[in-house]
């Protein structure tokens, strides 16, 4: 018989069960969890974060779940979901999918809040959280491969406001046990709350974005779970999910028996430094040229030497910023990171802090910078390329190629690698054992018997 494509996913988010999991797939989002745990620990202390947090001290319930990072005080999941998702996302250093969405954020927050939040005769173990965050993930991947739009990088919706948020309400319908009819309504319902224009990327209200998909999903599967109804078909039409879309083109997802997980297929890319991820590409490319450039003066950059400095790089005009004023214009300003990498040798979290955007030497190499866009050079993080050529007053150049930069998902972080970078986030909030607490946990997730201990 005729099934909707609606239905068939309510199918799949509802028949998926902990057996069908991959220890890759496990092992995968195992990373990506703890990943995320540290950059929205990190992320608490962001002035957006702090915004927002005061923000919702306006509401209380009996029901509370945790802000990630402070004992002091507690929020109804709802709100905890959105004030955790804000922190992931506060400073752009979350995992980032192919298609482009950042999958992560708008899923861990919710299904964390709610398996705080049960009654306490439900306990949610780690697997069932883990197999909540997948579906959640899953669902993602899948709506991105209805248009082969979506494959490059955005120009009309920020992706997570879409797909983050139908994600995190499957991954919440399943946490609920909700039957088929209800992963309908949740979906349905999520999709009214979906979609954000791109054009508030690069301010603080881009963080918002990650939030509110976290908190929207939740609400959704929450409502669902009452019993509120939506268009029983929100995945099947032009006038649903497919409003976002000018290509969309639905497809049945794959059978339950030995189901193939996407994440299995397509892993994420994980972050060294909080920037858009084009720029990532910039980064490694401008070190290399930066290494050539000091090998003969003492490391420092021979800075009134260079008469230019060109980045070939895709045309993505969100991140195209050849001045930016304010942290979150740096970190989606390829001629920022260019110039922060030639100038400092690699990016970090501190260099987007207000010192060093200003700094003269900076403003002076911005000025020298141009882009490029060669016609091979698509938009896309499966395919694109960064060239740095730096032009020095002796008419010399010196240049680099970043095909795939380290973090990327073709040159996954090593396991230290990605727990340092855990550590270095995680600490700047809470104590170290806290800190070794939590990487044991996630990494023993599957066999934790309740997940609130997280």
């Amino acid at each position: 018989p005729f099934q909707t494509i609606t239905a068939n996913f309510a199918n799949v988010i509802h028949g998926l069960n902990a057996n069908h999991l991959t220890d890759q797939v496990i092992q995968r989002s195992k990373r990506m969890i703890l990943d995320t745990l540290g950059v929205g620990l990190l992320g608490t202390s962001t002035e957006v974060c702090h915004k927002v947090t005061q923000y919702s001290k306006i509401y209380s319930s009996d029901i509370s779940s945790t802000i990630w990072g402070h004992l002091d005080f507690r929020l109804p999941p709802l709100y905890a979901a959105f004030v955790n998702g804000v922190a992931v996302h506060s400073m752009d250093f979350d995992d980032t999918w192919h298609p482009a969405t950042h999958p992560s954020g708008a899923v861990l927050p919710a299904v964390i809040a709610l398996s705080e939040a049960f009654p306490q005769k439900k306990k949610i173990s780690g697997l069932d959280l883990l197999l909540a965050f997948n579906v959640g993930i899953e669902v993602q991947g899948r709506l991105l491969r209805f248009s082969s739009e979506a494959r490059n990088i955005p120009k009309r919706f920020h992706p997570p406001t879409v797909v983050g948020t139908m994600g995190s309400a499957a991954a919440c319908a399943k946490l609920l046990a909700l039957d088929q009819l209800k992963c309908k309504n949740a979906l349905a319902i999520a999709a009214s709350y979906a979609g954000a224009p791109l054009a508030n990327a690069a301010t603080q209200t881009k963080p918002l974005h990650v939030g509110n998909a976290a908190k929207h999903g939740l609400e959704a599967a929450c409502l669902a779970s009452q019993g509120l109804q939506g268009n029983k078909q929100i995945l099947d039409m032009e006038s649903g999910i497919g409003a976002f879309y000018t290509d969309y083109n639905p497809q049945t997802l794959p059978t339950l028996q030995s189901y193939p997980w996407l994440l299995g297929q397509q892993d994420v890319a994980i972050k060294r430094f909080p920037a858009h991820l084009g720029t990532h590409w910039v980064a490694d490319a401008a070190s290399s040229v930066r290494r050539k450039l000091v090998e003969s003066s003492d490391n420092l950059l021979p800075l009134d030497k260079i008469e230019k400095v060109i980045l070939k790089v895709p045309e993505v005009k969100y991140v195209n910023r050849p001045s930016p004023t304010s942290e979150h214009e740096a970190r989606h300003s390829f001629q920022f990171v260019a110039c922060s990498a030639l100038l400092d040798g690699s990016v970090s979290v501190q260099s987007f802090t207000s010192e060093n955007i200003h700094r003269p030497a900076l403003q002076e190499l911005l000025c020298k910078t141009q882009l490029e866009h060669p016609a091979d050079n698509a938009p896309s993080f499966e395919s694109l390329y960064c060239e740095v050529s730096v032009t020095l007053r002796d008419s010399n150049t010196v240049s680099d190629r970043c095909d795939t930069f380290y973090g990327h998902w073709r040159k996954p972080l090593k396991k230290e690698d990605l727990e340092k970078k855990f550590q270095s986030n995680a600490s700047s909030v809470l104590p170290a054992e806290a800190t070794e607490g939590i990487i044991e946990t996630v990494y023993n997730l599957e066999k934790v018997e309740d997940c609130s201990v997280l």
